[in-house]
C-alpha cells in the first residue's frame, strides 16, 4: 500500500456516504486544500484527497527540505537507479470484479465528460523502450476509458504500435509513491526512463531502488501502488472531455483514444488517491517537474543559480521564479531568457537576489517594489505560449522582470533593517 503510509492519522474525515456523480467530494476537498481529506466511503471505497497538495507534504514525503526538491530531481535525472523486481508485490494482494464504475473515482466537475481517474500514471512499453507518464482518463463504462494524449512520449509510443498493427498493452498506477509521480511528470529524452529516475529517487531517501512488480500483461508497475489496471490502448476512439485543466477553466471534447481494461488489481485495503482539476496538488505535479530542466538552463547562462519555482498563483506553469547571485550585470536578462528557454510554457518570470526566499510571496512582491525599474524589463512579442492559457491567441507576450540589485548600487540601501 502506497497512500496509506502518507496518511498520518489527522486528516479531515469524512464519514457520510458521497456519491460520486454529486461534486459533495471536490466541495469538501476545495474547501481548504492544504488540509489532507479521507473519505472512508466514495461510491462504496476509501479515497483521499489533498494528500500531496503542499510542497511541505511532498518534500516531507520525499525525506527532505522543501527548498532541496529541484536539486533532489536534478540528481535523480542524471543518476538513474535501477529498480529491484519482488515476487510478491503489494499491489498484488487482490484481483476486483472488472467495474471500473463500482470504483471510488467521481465526477469532479458538473459540465465534466464523465467520472475521471486524475493521478493515474500509465506504465507502457513498446520496441524497447518504457514510459511512465500522467493522463487524464475518463470513465466510459464498466471496462472502457477514454485517454487524453497529447503528443508526447505515451502519443509516440502508441502510433508506433499501431503504424505495426498493434495495440499497446499498458498498466494504469493509482496510488503510487510520490518519487513514481514526480518522475512521471517529468520532462525527459524518449530514450529515458522514468521508472529508473524514480528508483533514484527512493534510493536517495531510503537506502534501497523502487521495487516493482509483474503484472500478468508482463509490465513492470511499483510495487507500493494502491490500484493498478493492466488494459491496452485500442485503434478506437470516443469523445473525451470536457474536464478542468491546470488554470480552472474546462477544456474542450477531442476524439482520443479507447484503453480497454482486463484486470483490476488492489493492495490490502486500498485507497483511491484524487488529485483535484485545477486544484493545488494538480499544479505541484505538473509544474514541479519542469523546475530541474528550467534550473538547469538558467544555470548554464548564471552559473550561481540558486533554486528556481514555478509559482502557485500563476498554476505552477505560467509565472515563475528565479533566485540567483549576479557575477556581472546583465545576468538577470540572462536569467530571463534562459528561464524562457527552459520551460516554453512560461509566460511571466521575476529574477531576484540570493536573500529573497523565492518561496515567500510577499518577498518576492517587495523586491519588485523596492529593487525594481520598468527599464529592467524584458518584454518578447509573438513567442509561442502554452495551449492552457486561455488568453493566448496562437502566440503571447512573455514578461521577465529583473528584480536584483544593480552591482554599482550599495547593497545596504536596498537590504531591510534587523536587530541582529
Amino acid at each position: 500500500m502506497s497512500v496509506e503510509k502518507y496518511l498520518t492519522g489527522s486528516e479531515y474525515k469524512v464519514e457520510k456516504k458521497i456519491d460520486a456523480d454529486s461534486q459533495d467530494a471536490t466541495k469538501i476537498i476545495a474547501e481548504d486544500q492544504d488540509r489532507t481529506v479521507l473519505f472512508t466511503d466514495l461510491n462504496g471505497g476509501r479515497a483521499v484527497g489533498n494528500l500531496f497538495s503542499t510542497r511541505k507534504k511532498i518534500a516531507t514525503a520525499l525525506g527532505i527540505d522543501q527548498s532541496d526538491i529541484v536539486k533532489h530531481m536534478i540528481d535523480a535525472i542524471d543518476n538513474p537507479t535501477d529498480t529491484e523486481l519482488v515476487s510478491d508485490p503489494e499491489f498484488r494482494y487482490q484481483e476486483l470484479p472488472l467495474d471500473l464504475t463500482k470504483l471510488p473515482i467521481c465526477k469532479y466537475f458538473p459540465e465534466d465528460g464523465g467520472r475521471y481517474v486524475s493521478s493515474g500514471v500509465i506504465v507502457s512499453e513498446y520496441g524497447g523502450k518504457r514510459n511512465v507518464s500522467f493522463h487524464r482518463m475518463m470513465i466510459m463504462d464498466k471496462d472502457s476509458i477514454a485517454v487524453r494524449l497529447v503528443p508526447r512520449h505515451l502519443y509516440t509510443m502508441y502510433n508506433n504500435a499501431k503504424k505495426d498493427g498493434k495495440e499497446l498493452r499498458i498498466s494504469i498506477c493509482i496510488g503510487a509513491r510520490p518519487e513514481v509521480l514526480l518522475a512521471a511528470a517529468t520532462s525527459t529524452a524518449y530514450d529515458a526512463d522514468e521508472m529508473r529516475i524514480a528508483s533514484a529517487m527512493v534510493k536517495k531517501s531510503t537506502g534501497f531502488p523502487l521495487k516493482v512488480g509483474k503484472c500478468d500483461n508482463g509490465l513492470l508497475v511499483p510495487s507500493e501502488t494502491d490500484y493498478v489496471l493492466e488494459a491496452r490502448i485500442t485503434f478506437e476512439t470516443a469523445k473525451e472531455g470536457p474536464f478542468v485543466d491546470i488554470t480552472g477553466t474546462y477544456d474542450f471534447i477531442r476524439d482520443q483514444p479507447v484503453i480497454k481494461v482486463e484486470k483490476i488489481w488492489a493492495c490490502r485495503d486500498p485507497v483511491m488517491q484524487l488529485l483535484l482539476p485545477g486544484g493545488n496538488e494538480h499544479y505541484l505535479f505538473m509544474g514541479l517537474p519542469r523546475e530541474p530542466i528550467m534550473f538547469k538552463t538558467v544555470q548554464q547562462a548564471v552559473p550561481r543559480t540558486h533554486n528556481v519555482r514555478l509559482t502557485e498563483g500563476g498554476c505552477c506553469w505560467l509565472n515563475g521564479v528565479v533566485s540567483i547571485t549576479k557575477n556581472k550585470e546583465g545576468d538577470g536578462m540572462n536569467a530571463i531568457m534562459a528561464a524562457f528557454t527552459g520551460h516554453p510554457s512560461l509566460k511571466h518570470v521575476i529574477v531576484v537576489d540570493e536573500d529573497i526566499d523565492i518561496f515567500d510571496d510577499r518577498q518576492v512582491e517587495w523586491a519588485v517594489a523596492t529593487r525594481f525599474q520598468a527599464d529592467r524589463m524584458l518584454r518578447i512579442p509573438g513567442a509561442a505560449g502554452s495551449s492552457l492559457d486561455p488568453s493566448a491567441e496562437g502566440t503571447t507576450w512573455k514578461l521577465g522582470i529583473d528584480a536584483t540589485i544593480p552591482l554599482r548600487m550599495d547593497r545596504k540601501l536596498f537590504t531591510k533593517a534587523t536587530l541582529d
